[in-house]
């Protein structure tokens, strides 16, 4: 987590983002309910963002497959088959 020492912020890079209005608003409005800075929900929300996609993108379509016990062998086929974009 950044701190901020002698008024410089260590561990951080500024950026700037441009938010359609209603983004910015609905930040503002998460900010005061969750007491929380604009930057501190900007960082979770993009931290999570990136995380899911990493996820997401890591695993190929037929991970977690045989993880029912009550499909049938055949029908594994087919999913293999539209998780590969051939159906």
């Amino acid at each position: 987590m950044p701190y901020v020492l002698g008024g410089i912020v260590e561990g951080v890079r500024k950026t700037t983002i441009y938010l359609p209005e209603g983004i910015h608003r609905r930040m503002g409005r998460a900010a005061k309910r969750l007491r929380l800075s604009r930057a501190e929900i900007t960082r979770a929300a993009l931290e999570e963002y990136l995380d899911r996609s990493e996820r997401a993108r890591g695993l190929p379509p037929s991970v977690g497959m045989g993880e029912n016990p009550t499909d049938r062998a055949a029908d594994y086929e087919q999913r293999l088959a539209r998780g590969w974009g051939r159906s």
